[in-house]
Formats: structure tokens, C-alpha cells, sequence
């Protein structure tokens, strides 16, 4: 596999899940998982790809559900973003032990361990080859990790969202639960509303319709894929119009 980009990507948003770096278990995170992850970011990083993160924090703290379960829904929301900046530390710390200067950057002000975000600041680590972790959501209640990735990505001038999730794209329906699934190879941004397809949430995929960013979903377990997929190689979908 050749390590020169054949795709126009030179800077990229990688979006995954707080779930994703749970690993086997079923809460927090796993030391190994994340290790692998972050290996898999290095291999991006190394082709000469700006990379710009957004991860969860579902493995630790949900605020949908914490408000499902009688929290005010602002409180829980809160309580989820510092989650995603705990996700994005641990990321830093594994990215770092392989010798990739990091940036956590957060949208809620906690200087003893994060950058408050700043766009030209955040363009600039960038430009010097550093991985931006973009933690705490949007700053704002109500707004999913999803949005926060699509909104960061296009402040970022990325040129792309690639979404790693546990399957190889997107599918009519769940793959899981449905042998006879089917994978599109490419979606629009109005069937993948249209058909709640759950690529990411409505205002996500609106967002990155308005701003013809597309977004590159693929299976974030399979060794190499992010890779792959930017040596044009691998399964994955893509959505754009």
C-alpha cells in the first residue's frame, strides 16, 4: 500500500464514537483500543494528512439518556461534553506515546488541561502538522458530537468528514439484524434524511449538505482503513450529493 495519498484530501475530520474506545468491555475506555485507534491516526498522519478529531463521550457519560432518566437535560448535556474532553486526553496521551504532537482543544474553558478553542490558533497547529482533538461538543446544550464534528470541520477547512463507526459504510438498514442489507456505495445527504439512515443526526447532515462537505463512512475496525480509504483502496460510502 502505497503511503501517498491518492485521493485531494490534505485535511481531513475523523469523527468516532466514545463506544468505539470501550473496546470489549462495556464502559470506559480500553487502554489497547485506544492505542490501536490512535496507530490508525499516525498511519494518516505520516502520508502528510492534517488531522483534525471529534470523539464521543457515550463510553462515559450520555446526556440523552442521563436526561431520559429524570437529569435536566442541560445538566446531563454538561456532564456529556466534559466526557468527550476525558475521551480526548486519553487520545492526546496515545497519539503522543507515538510521537505526534496533539492539541486538545475545548469549546468549555479548563486551561489546566486543554486550549480553549480559537479558530486561527486551531488553523495554525494544523499547518505545523499537529492532531487538533476538538472536545466538549459545540459548548452548547442540546448539540450532538456529530454537529460539533461537522461544525469544526468546516471552520477547519477540512475537506472531508470520515466517520468511523463498526460497520463498512452505509446500509438500507441495519447489517446487524439484517442479512439481506445492502451498502451504498454512494447516498445523498437528502436520502440519508429521508430515510433515517443514521449516518449522523439531522442538523449534522444538514450542515455538511449547506457546506458540501462530505462524509466517508467506514468500518473503524478494520485494520488499515482509514489508510486505505485515502489510498484509494477499502469499502466504504460516501455522502454528497
Amino acid at each position: 500500500m502505497t503511503d501517498t495519498p491518492k485521493t485531494t484530501y490534505k485535511r481531513v475530520m475523523l469523527k468516532i464514537s466514545g463506544e468505539a474506545l470501550m473496546g470489549d468491555t462495556a464502559f470506559g475506555l480500553h487502554p489497547p483500543t485506544v492505542q490501536r485507534i490512535a496507530r490508525e491516526v499516525k498511519s494518516v498522519h505520516d502520508m502528510g494528512v492534517e488531522i483534525c478529531m471529534v470523539i464521543g463521550g457515550g463510553n462515559i457519560f450520555r446526556g440523552l439518556q442521563g436526561s431520559a432518566q429524570g437529569m435536566e437535560r442541560t445538566t446531563a448535556d454538561y456532564m456529556g461534553m466534559i466526557a468527550t474532553v476525558m475521551n480526548a486526553l486519553a487520545m492526546q496521551s496515545a497519539l503522543e506515546e507515538l510521537g505526534i504532537h496533539t492539541r486538545v482543544i475545548s469549546a468549555i474553558t479548563m486551561n489546566e488541561v486543554a486550549e480553549p478553542y480559537i479558530r486561527r490558533r486551531a488553523v495554525r497547529h494544523l499547518e505545523k502538522k499537529r492532531v487538533c482533538i476538538f472536545a466538549a461538543g459545540t459548548g452548547n446544550p442540546y448539540f450532538t458530537t456529530d454537529t460539533a464534528a461537522t461544525l469544526r470541520a468546516n471552520e477547519m477547512n477540512c475537506e472531508a468528514i470520515f466517520k468511523g463507526t463498526k460497520v463498512d459504510g452505509v446500509y438500507d438498514k441495519d447489517p446487524v439484524k439484517h442479512a439481506d442489507a445492502v451498502r451504498y456505495d454512494v447516498v445523498s445527504y437528502d436520502e440519508v434524511l429521508q430515510k433515517h439512515l443514521g449516518v449522523m443526526d439531522a442538523s449534522a447532515i444538514a450542515l455538511a449538505r449547506d457546506n458540501d462537505l462530505p462524509i466517508i463512512v467506514f468500518s473503524l475496525d478494520e485494520p488499515g482503513g482509514f489508510k486505505g480509504i485515502l489510498a484509494g483502496e477499502g469499502t466504504y460510502t460516501t455522502v454528497r450529493d
